[in-house]
């Protein structure tokens, strides 16, 4: 097999998950609990990675019964790509509504992967596409209602975004750096507000995520594989998430995530066929809100798409 050459695509990658000191104007990301099986979503560099075509679909329900709470759905598809699969391009849709604000954005996500071992590659990605903001101050309980900052909604705003990561695994380990979106931009028009500061109006930091996890073979019919995944804003506190899920005859994923000060949640899944996966989780907040919610729900769906000369010889654990 002829070398193949690298192109510029990676070099792009690395040096925009350098540029840390851009600032972006954007809701706060969506938070997920079954975050092992919607990569996607935060890192482009995963696109292809499965080496079929995979299907994913996931809804989360936070806080319920708190009015205004968090709801996320999410889609993503991709695929690997080129003579020699060392390409990977998908697509990945997100839909945030959080009372009054509705986010939308829907992306294109590529990758390219390079052999760093016998098993294992290193892919770097870039996400690029439009995120859509709507918020209706209507729906808010407002103190001053002539306040001039809440007079005018936000009617289908869009912002581009473009966001890279790099994404290493083999067939018992992952582990990925990334930052969705680096640019800088408004979302809303404040150019009537005569003494507004434009600096404290709907800001918001880049947005890094970490994840990583590890299968270990405990015996035949049975794999453990904890995994973390940690998000930091600046001007926020560290997010941090650590799971440990266990596979039984290559069938039923049972496990558990803890969420620092914040939550406490139970995850299950099963492989139904080879090619469909069904994920659930429940997670119990471990501060005060819970006094006012019945926690949150998430599923999580995936379909793959093999060709005829695959050969699935044991269903992937992320």
């Amino acid at each position: 097999m002829k070398p193949i050459k690298m192109p510029v695509i990676p070099y792009i990658c690395i040096l925009m998950l350098l540029l840390t000191t851009v600032g972006i104007n954007a809701q706060q990301d969506p938070q997920y609990t079954q975050y092992m099986y919607n990569t996607q979503v935060v890192n482009p560099a995963y696109a292809g990675s499965r080496e079929v075509l995979s299907f994913g679909l996931l809804g989360r329900t936070q806080w319920v019964g708190f009015e205004g709470a968090p709801q996320t759905a999410t889609f993503t598809v991709n695929s690997p790509i080129g003579l020699y699969k060392n390409m990977g391009l998908g697509l990945s849709i997100v839909h945030d509504r959080i009372d009054p604000l509705v986010e939308s954005n829907v992306v294109v996500d590529y990758a390219y992967r390079i052999n760093v071992g016998l098993e294992t590659k290193l892919s770097m990605g870039l996400k690029a596409g439009l995120d859509m903001l709507n918020v209706d101050y209507s729906l808010l309980n407002i103190y001053a209602e002539n306040d001039q900052f809440f007079q005018s909604n936000v009617d289908n705003t869009l912002i581009p975004q473009v966001g890279a990561g790099i994404y290493l695994n083999n067939e018992k380990f992952y582990a990925g750096i990334s930052v969705p979106n680096f640019l800088n931009s408004k979302h809303f028009d404040d150019s009537n507000l005569e003494n507004a500061d434009t600096e404290d109006i709907a800001i918001e930091r880049l947005h890094y995520f970490l994840i990583a996890g590890y299968v270990f073979d405990l015996n035949q019919n049975l794999k453990f594989k904890p995994a973390t995944l940690v998000k930091y804003v600046s001007g926020a506190p560290l997010q941090w998430d650590l799971s440990a899920n266990f596979l039984i005859h290559e069938k039923l994923t049972l496990g558990a995530s803890y969420r620092w000060s914040a939550s406490i949640s139970g995850l299950a899944g099963f492989q139904i066929t080879d090619n469909f996966f069904a994920g659930f989780a429940y997670d119990y907040q471990s501060t005060e809100i819970e006094q006012f919610s019945n926690g949150s729900y998430e599923v999580f769906l995936r379909f793959d798409l093999f060709n005829k000369s695959d050969r699935v010889v044991t269903p992937r654990f992320f």
